[in-house]
């Protein structure tokens, strides 16, 4: 108003100003829906692996794969059939010292809520392996020639 009262704006640049404003606003209201959608994540939580570190003692990796073939793989097997995980997975390493691992052993579940199904877990180790006693018998006797280095859990991220 201020323009036209002193003769800066005549009437046709009056309605090229307020298409200019009216451009200028439309523009910056698709940049901010731009900015939201950018806002939005770009992948999607995927399966959960829990991943330990194993270090088998040099002269006792047949002795430990002959354990994983008989006991871990067919309670991993009825793991997966009772619809408790996803899938497993054996990884053999170079390690470059040796303190580091040399088998992965893979866990994947569905997601996070999955890993709260231990005691469902346990009840098929007891069928496929034996009480909990001989369970742990067991454990002491690989500790002689494997050491658990860690576990950690990894999360697949599937990209959208």
């Amino acid at each position: 108003m201020f323009l036209r009262k002193f003769g800066y704006i005549t009437t046709g640049e009056g309605k090229m100003t307020k298409t200019i404003i009216v451009s200028m606003c439309l523009a910056a209201s698709s940049l901010s829906l731009n900015a939201r959608a950018q806002d939005e994540r770009q992948y999607a939580e995927g399966p959960v692996t829990e991943v330990a570190y194993i270090h088998v003692e040099y002269g006792h990796f047949e002795e430990y794969i002959d354990w994983l073939n008989s006991t871990w793989k067919p309670t991993m097997e009825a793991t997966k059939k009772a619809g408790l995980i996803i899938d497993y997975k054996v990884f053999r390493l170079t390690p470059k010292s040796p303190d580091q691992p040399n088998i992965y052993l893979w866990i994947t579940y569905k997601n996070m809520a999955a890993l709260d199904k231990s005691v469902e877990e346990e009840a098929v180790a007891k069928k496929v392996i034996g009480s909990t006693e001989v369970q742990n018998k067991a454990r002491v006797a690989r500790t002689e020639y494997r050491k658990v280095l860690g576990t950690e859990y990894i999360r697949e991220l599937i990209l959208k």
